[in-house]
């Protein structure tokens, strides 16, 4: 091949390879209580968001009165912060609740066990609502997500999230009715109106799963969202590996390698944040997201001289160990 022809070639690849991997519109980076989510693809370490009290829960001794085993909590808790230490993966704790009385319970606890942000998820509005007033009243509204705002919201829920005066909160691009690629971007567009009605400055985009091969869908939509608008997006990749339920039948091991490619996927096309599912998958998720956060970083850093923000990112950590 003529030198001409082949450095032409070489442009138009490298032109391509920006058009895919570095995003042309501003990507907008918020900080939530010391944690920064957003940017450039390797720029800042992937949020890992971890579910705690959720239903079937093993530590939940009670789900409507919030009892629960504080011990088996507590260990479940450090152990993440560990991972998050040794990693360089920051966390935010989903804090799931089936009840009023139950999640003001596992907000108290979880806002003086640990220094991260905390994400109020209810089953449903009325528990989220009684979250969101708990948590103004505690003073830690500072430090809350909330998780999430659907299409599906009511004026009474819109009016106590903007009583609130919560910052940031989860999109969920959840569209019954067009459950594909086009349609999640639709659903953004409504949620994007209703979260400026509901006074909510930081939107982080969930691409959500609807179905067991939705991973690949929903990191095309995390790269789509972050090209058009710059915001901070992720999903909840491994409520597709749960969904399949044949999937007990094959080798042990498919699971897990199902599970680390359904998260891996949307990082490699821009995911900011990961919503791993249960806390007590932490290790496994850790391991996968921080060795994939490497790979991007030093990508980045080759093609387009992005460099980690974060003096603590994986790829300064998961090599040297």
């Amino acid at each position: 091949m003529r030198a001409p022809l082949r450095n032409t070639l070489l442009t138009a690849w490298r032109k391509r390879w920006r058009r895919l991997f570095k995003f042309s519109s501003t990507q907008h980076v918020y900080e939530i209580k010391g944690v920064k989510v957003g940017g450039q693809p390797g720029q800042y370490p992937t949020v890992m968001i971890g579910s705690i009290f959720y239903h079937g829960h093993k530590i939940v001794e009670d789900e409507k009165t919030g009892a629960f085993d504080k011990k088996a909590a507590e260990e479940l808790l450090n152990a993440e912060a560990g991972l998050s230490d040794r990693l360089g993966n920051p966390r935010m704790v989903d804090v799931v609740g089936s009840f009023p009385e139950a999640i003001v319970n596992y907000i108290d606890y979880v806002v003086d066990a640990v220094d991260s942000p905390f994400l109020i998820d209810g089953t449903t509005a009325s528990v989220r609502i009684t979250g969101l007033k708990h948590a103004k009243e505690i003073g830690a509204i500072d430090r809350a997500v909330y998780n999430s705002l659907t299409m599906e919201a009511k004026e009474e829920e819109i009016a106590a999230i903007k009583d609130s005066k919560i910052k940031t909160a989860i999109l969920l691009t959840l569209n019954s009715r067009n459950p594909t690629l086009q349609g999640r971007m639709e659903a953004l567009e409504s949620l994007l109106k209703l979260a400026k009605e509901a006074g909510i400055e930081q939107y982080l985009v969930d691409t959500t799963v609807f179905d067991i091969p939705d991973p690949g869908v929903c990191a095309k939509a995390c790269y789509l969202e972050k090209e058009k608008y710059g915001y901070p997006a992720g999903c909840g990749a491994h409520n597709a590996v749960d969904r399949w339920r044949q999937i007990k039948k094959l080798e042990p091991n498919v699971k897990l390698i199902a599970t680390t490619v359904a998260n891996v996927v949307p990082i490699a096309l821009g995911a900011d944040f990961m919503l791993y599912g249960p806390i007590d998958h932490a290790p496994d998720a850790y391991e996968m997201c921080a060795i994939a956060d490497a790979y991007v970083s030093y990508s980045m850093s080759q093609e387009f001289r992005i460099r980690p923000e974060s003096p603590a990112h994986p790829i300064k950590r998961v090599f040297r160990r």
